[in-house]
């Protein structure tokens, strides 16, 4: 009788399976994962922008500030003070020096926040200043 339970025991043993190799595995999949994957910043507020004909998408751009109706201005998912805009673009520019900046101005938003945003942005250091469109 213990002979038997020994080699129950012995077999229960011998037929774990080790789960360290595929752990490692899927840990570094998902760090190639994060380290490969391309992040994308959006204002926050979704905008109705005018349409044009000639209208193109940026490529390199990937700072994106959008103007409310009531001219609010919203960067990265929170609204931002006129005057902490600079500030803020700056910041998102170091982090990425490549970047560009893309301005979603609302149909009804005012030319001046348009144009506070822009001068802004130029303080800022960055030249590529676009301003989106819809498309027709």
């Amino acid at each position: 009788m213990q002979d038997s339970n020994d080699a129950l025991l012995e077999d229960s043993e011998e037929s774990e399976i080790n789960l360290t190799p595929m752990l490692d595995v899927v840990f570094i999949m998902l760090i190639f994962f994060i380290v490969t994957a391309v992040f994308v910043r959006e204002p926050g507020v979704e905008v109705e922008r005018p349409e044009a004909t000639t209208a193109i998408t940026p490529e390199a751009a990937t700072i994106f500030i959008a103007i409310t109706p009531s001219n609010e201005i919203w960067i990265d998912g929170e609204t931002v003070d006129p005057a902490a805009v600079r500030a803020e673009i700056e910041r998102l520019h170091a982090e990425n020096p490549e970047s560009g900046v893309v301005v979603q101005a609302d149909n009804e938003a005012s030319n001046q926040a348009l144009i506070q945003v822009m001068d802004a942005a130029k303080q800022a250091g960055v030249n590529d200043v676009t301003i989106a469109a819809g498309e027709e």
